[in-house]
């Protein structure tokens, strides 16, 4: 792994050196955010996909962009990709004193509180040090909600059991249920207010469920892609088009959509 690793930066190396690679010579750390972003979904998309040949080439061209920046980071002379991979790894045993020092967890809840309590203790003495530090600001708005009281909750701040979370969601829905009966044309910022807070109560919902809201939401975006799809193609079929449609038609080419999925199995 290290030649493979060395021979990666000796690429990069060669690419960014005079007479190397001229757009590569150009990029800077801004203009690799975008790449960087792009990678990192197309990671997500593969392992939703169960394709390990196609998760290995995009955790590929994922690293790539960490040891593109990571050059930048030693041109500035602020640091190399030796120093990344040695500041995770410090930071790795450090909030795993249960696996490489003397403490005992009882389980997964345990290490979550010990490594914010870590995360905490490695705060003290900076100008500013909040629990919701690190987390990214350009993070989906629903991973977001999840992260945030996901760091909340280790500190104590959560609803004790699932029940109580979803007691809060029907609360919430009414809120929202009041807003949209008022029909009042000038609620629209009322509106969404009411509805980020369902919206947020669900995150935390389906953290006390233990399941990632994104990835959970993306499944559900392919599955609805999934059976539109079968619904055009039925459509073409027939040679009527969608529009030509009303909406119980509709919904039974939905209904056979769905049927269609249930016979073909997993």
């Amino acid at each position: 792994m290290s030649e493979a690793l060395d021979r990666l930066v000796g690429i990069m190396d060669r690419l960014r050196e005079p007479g190397g690679c001229p757009w590569d010579r150009e990029q800077t750390l801004d203009s690799l955010t975008g790449y960087l972003l792009e990678e990192a979904h197309e990671v997500v998309d593969a392992v939703a996909a169960g394709d390990p040949e196609k998760l290995r080439e995009e955790l590929g061209d994922l690293l790539l962009q960490i040891v593109f920046m990571a050059r930048i980071g030693k041109e500035n002379g602020w640091f190399d990709f030796d120093g990344v991979c040695e500041g995770i790894s410090e930071k790795m045993v450090r909030r795993h004193p249960h696996v490489f020092g003397d403490r005992s967890v009882s389980g997964a809840e345990e290490v979550t509180r010990n490594w914010e309590e870590i995360k905490e203790a490695e705060r003290e003495g900076r100008a500013q040090g909040s629990a919701l530090d690190g987390i990214p600001g350009s993070l989906p708005a629903l991973l977001k909600a999840f992260r945030m009281t996901e760091k909340a909750a280790a500190l104590g701040f959560d609803w004790e059991r699932p029940r109580d979370v979803v007691d809060k969601l029907h609360e919430e829905v009414e809120e929202l249920e009041a807003e949209v009966a008022s029909e009042d044309p000038g609620a629209v910022a009322r509106l969404r207010d009411e509805l980020g807070d369902v919206l947020f109560v669900m995150a935390n919902l389906a953290r006390h469920l233990g399941v990632e809201p994104e990835t959970a939401l993306q499944r559900t975006n392919a599955k609805f892609m999934r059976r539109f799809r079968a619904m055009e193609e039925e459509a073409r079929r027939e040679g009527r088009s969608l529009r030509e449609r009303d909406l119980a038609e509709l919904d039974g080419m939905w209904e056979r959509a769905k049927a269609a999925e249930r016979d073909a199995g997993p």
